[in-house]
């Protein structure tokens, strides 16, 4: 599942691609047994991050995306790889447990520009991904300021990368 820090206490993250973690899973029947956080290398790069991310996720074994928004390319990405994409919002652990329980439906594949988080069904591997949300949900301004925040924190990190590839050309 796309995360900000990682780890079932996280939030899902809003940003699927530029989210800062992914967290994976494992689970069997219903029951989480682990839990692992990777870093998400593609977050501060330049473009195409959400299908660079979305590849990552496949070749993690991930067979359920959840995040609060994915783009069309990283949906396209993961639809094609037999991963279902869950929108949802909120604590990872209860997420997961919500999309155990049947509670969280896949988006079907044209009507998917959002969602949230990866996993496998019955033993396997989740990740969680965080993502925009789209416009017809509602969030609390706490949740709009983080999603606010992270997208400055991408945007200047692609400022630093730009800056710093015009100096090495000016060389």
């Amino acid at each position: 599942m796309a995360t900000n820090k990682g780890g079932l206490d996280d939030a899902v993250s809003l940003v699927f691609g530029r989210c800062q973690t992914f967290t994976i899973v494992d689970v069997d029947g219903k029951e989480i047994k682990n839990a692992t956080i990777l870093p998400n290398q593609y977050a501060s790069g330049v473009s195409g991050v959400g299908i660079q991310a979305g590849q990552f996720v496949v070749q993690q074994g991930a067979k359920v995306a959840i995040a609060g928004n994915f783009g069309p390319n990283v949906s396209a990405v993961l639809s094609q790889a037999g991963v279902e994409i869950i929108i949802a919002q909120g604590n990872v652990e209860d997420v997961i447990k919500k999309y155990l329980n049947k509670e969280l439906k896949p988006m079907q594949a044209p009507q998917m520009p959002f969602g949230m988080g990866i996993g496998r069904r019955g033993t396997g591997k989740w990740m969680y991904a965080p993502q925009p949300l789209q416009p017809t949900q509602r969030i609390s301004k706490q949740q709009e300021i983080q999603m606010l925040e992270q997208q400055i924190k991408g945007l200047e990190q692609q400022l630093e990368q730009i800056k710093k590839r015009i100096e090495e050309l000016r060389e």
